[in-house]
């Protein structure tokens, strides 16, 4: 006999361009096609029964400490990716949520901290023993200098960005005055540290893990560039990834992940779940890394709670496995209220 789920309520807490309406209705905005992962969540969420309530936030924690007295949610569903503009703040809305001592999807403050900083996770990463790319973080006034151990080609983006925010084809440089130019660029547009790293040529795959201690792996994704000829430089720029004309144009497409040569796959794994890890990661996650043509795995970043549209990276690797929509999100919400087992 199957127990019947039980049903909870479930704050979907989720950001907003700009302070939100009075009214708190999105019911306009959640058709569009930004509004996707919210729309997704919201309706899966609905499907398994739960009682589900909306919050969007933009600047004023206190909508988030008066909802939750007002009407205690069981677990809030946090979709957040930044605060008042600034993607660091994440960690900020998730230790809120821990402090007013409710259960939240996602990582932790610790988590999110560690890897939405990519030059604090490379150093954790080394630490471990995990390979990642040789880098150097340049911070806005500081001496502009390519350190010795750093070769061309070298890949220049924003230390504490996502969603490819702040890299386009002048991110990849092949001098020091190019070099000079884009770190400078880095400082001035978005104000922040710039991280320099050796480029690492080869097949791009994300890696998507579902769990709190135990761990699953779902099938890889590979995003793959038809049209660039051949000896360009393959990386997923800011339009690369969210531009639909300019992705048709270049033939860009992330894909299932070919069969690999022989023991490929269980190294993927385990220097996955091993990043996953060592950074801390909960819930449910992404580690982006390349495949060289001699076999080497290098890890480029860590997502802690990557997008959820049922047609992203994540949803699409768990459904190749054969869960679907709604129990996926059905799973992250129990590792979020007690840390179910995976079993699936």
């Amino acid at each position: 006999m199957t127990r019947p789920r039980k049903r909870h309520r479930v704050l979907v807490l989720f950001d907003t361009a700009g302070t939100p309406p009075a009214d708190q209705d999105f019911s306009a905005e959640l058709k569009t096609d930004d509004w996707a992962a919210e729309a997704h969540v919201i309706g899966a969420l609905k499907k398994l029964g739960h009682e589900v309530r909306t919050l969007g936030i933009w600047d004023e924690p206190s909508m988030i400490i008066n909802e939750i007295k007002t009407n205690p949610p069981d677990v809030v569903f946090n979709l957040t990716e930044h605060f008042n503009e600034v993607s660091a703040y994440d960690r900020n809305v998730a230790g809120l949520l821990e402090m007013m001592g409710v259960p939240h999807t996602g990582s932790s403050p610790t988590g999110l901290t560690l890897c939405k900083n990519k030059g604090m996770a490379k150093e954790l990463l080394t630490y471990h023993k995990i390979r990642v790319p040789n880098f150097a973080i340049f911070p806005p006034g500081s001496s502009i200098k390519r350190p010795r151990q750093l070769k061309f080609p070298l890949f220049i983006k924003p230390l504490k960005e996502e969603g490819s925010v702040g890299i386009s084809l002048d991110s990849f440089v092949e001098s020091d005055e190019a070099f000079d130019e884009r770190v400078r660029f880095i400082h001035e547009s978005l104000n922040q540290e710039a991280l320099a790293e050796e480029y690492i040529d080869g097949r791009e795959l994300y890696v998507s893990i579902l769990g709190n201690n135990r761990l699953r792996v779902f099938p890889f994704r590979e995003v793959i560039f038809t049209e660039v000829p051949e000896g360009q430089p393959k990386f997923s720029t800011y339009k690369a990834k969210w531009d639909k004309a300019y992705r048709k144009r270049w033939g860009i497409k992330n894909i299932s992940v070919e069969p690999l040569p022989d023991g490929m796959t269980q190294q993927i794994t385990k220097m996955s779940k091993a990043a996953y890890r060592a950074l801390r990661m909960r819930g449910y996650g992404r580690i982006d890394l390349r495949v060289t043509s001699s076999g080497e795995i290098v890890i480029l970043e860590a997502n802690p709670n990557p997008n959820l549209d049922r047609d992203d990276e994540f949803a699409q690797s768990a459904m190749k496995a054969n869960v679907t929509y709604p129990r996926l999100i059905q799973r992250i919400l129990a590792l979020a209220l007690n840390g179910a087992p995976q079993d699936m």
